[in-house]
């Protein structure tokens, strides 16, 4: 099993930054690939952005493209996302995943995060 911690969620005003952080425990060398998901209210879940674990590949939904980077520390287990440019449309909750493959479909993900609010305010 894989556990997975969110943290850095928040309230800002837009065009404001917000890094969100997850760390991985567990049996984390199954692990090839972590991304970020994001649910609003009312809304399906949906893909943000994904790194590949080894590689540092990474690939991002188009209207974050610009704005936010996904990176990780190879070392501490850890995958983060820095978040700029933050618009009211960018409010959700967000999720960290983890799965042995990788992709935009919630489906490639093994192990999910809890969750952490994003608020941003026009």
């Amino acid at each position: 099993q894989v556990q997975l911690v969110e943290s850095g969620g928040g309230l800002v005003q837009a065009g404001g930054s917000l890094r969100l952080s997850c760390a991985g425990s567990g049996r984390t060398l199954r692990i090839n690939a972590m991304g970020w998901f994001r649910q609003a209210p009312g809304k399906e879940r949906e893909f943000v952005a994904y790194i590949m674990w080894s590689a540092g590949n990474t690939y991002y939904e188009d209207s974050v493209k610009g704005r936010f980077t996904i990176s990780r520390d190879y070392f501490k287990n850890t995958v983060y996302l820095q978040m700029n440019s933050l618009k009211p449309e960018d409010t959700a909750v967000y999720y960290c995943a983890a799965g042995r493959t990788y992709g935009v479909d919630i489906r490639s993900y093994d192990y999910w995060g809890q969750g952490t609010q994003v608020t941003v305010s026009s």
